[in-house]
């Protein structure tokens, strides 16, 4: 016996008609960028991501529209664009917040609090993940990594660093983007709408005043890292075990035989602990 494709919840509707396409004025501007972008690349095919970004900064997300513009301009398939469009989570399919933010879930900002500060603030902003609040200002999504671990937890608007998140403070931080209150990254260039950030990754300068200049380099924690590595670290400070008074020492620089923290001092074990001798391991099931 078989069975109709009504029955197996099957939809044999007519095919998807083709995008429409950007009112004329909207073209031709984008054309004139378009072509700006494909003169930087010997081979045109190699203009698709910032070509995608750029039609991401007219509309917010990246439309049928926008992808067969850029078919259209590179001489691709919609198929091939698409292929690209759906692969980079950078790419918003749908339409988003003024304010993309980004609470990184992954391990080390999860342990450190990612993952409450992402539980409170879809309860605080009454929205899922990937969701926009009603006043169309913020997208609150999970993230992985954003390669900033040395300030876990860490949330990005737009792509630009929060670093030591709490969820008070992140909730204080959603609450100004809505309001339309001045905020700051911890690092990196002022504060601007997802539309602004797309045109800039597109390969177009950020014509705001002081913009470029207040860009920064590598936090303070990362930098201390970098020192460490090329031992250029100030003295060593210390860190006594709870209850253990400090001893008074002049400052001097540690030998590679010394520890630089107790916290890599070796720990008491069975091999090193007269007091808890290590016994013979025992078969499983004794």
């Amino acid at each position: 016996m078989t069975t109709s494709s009504s029955e197996r919840g099957v939809s044999l509707g007519m095919p998807e008609l083709p995008a429409p396409s950007y009112p004329d004025d909207v073209r031709a501007r984008l054309e004139t960028d378009a072509r700006e972008v494909i003169a930087r690349y010997p081979d045109s095919r190699s203009a698709l991501l910032p070509l995608l970004h750029l039609v991401q900064s007219e509309e917010g997300h990246v439309t049928r529209t926008g992808m067969r513009f850029c078919a259209d301009m590179l001489g691709l398939t919609t198929a091939e664009v698409t292929a690209v469009a759906t692969f980079y989570t950078m790419y918003r399919r749908r339409p988003s917040g003024d304010y993309q933010v980004g609470v990184c879930t992954n391990t080390l900002c999860a342990v450190m609090g990612g993952d409450a500060i992402f539980e409170e603030l879809q309860e605080h902003l009454g929205v899922g993940n990937g969701e926009t609040t009603d006043d169309g200002k913020v997208t609150l999504e999970h993230i992985e990594c954003n390669a900033a671990c040395d300030f876990a937890p860490v949330v990005m608007v737009n792509w630009e660093f929060f670093d030591n998140q709490t969820p008070g403070s992140a909730k204080r931080l959603v609450d100004d983007l809505r309001a339309g209150r001045p905020v700051t990254p911890t690092r990196g260039a002022p504060m601007c709408t997802f539309k602004e950030t797309a045109r800039v990754l597109a390969g177009f300068p950020d014509e705001r005043d002081g913009a470029v200049e207040s860009g920064g380099s590598a936090g303070h924690a990362s930098l201390v890292g970098l020192k460490l590595a090329k031992g250029e670290a100030a003295p060593a400070r210390v860190v006594h075990p709870r209850g253990e008074a400090a001893r008074t020492e002049a400052p001097h620089d540690p030998s590679p035989t010394e520890h630089l923290s107790s916290h890599d001092a070796p720990q008491d074990t069975s091999a090193s602990d007269p007091a808890h001798p290590a016994g013979p391991a025992a078969e499983e099931g004794e």
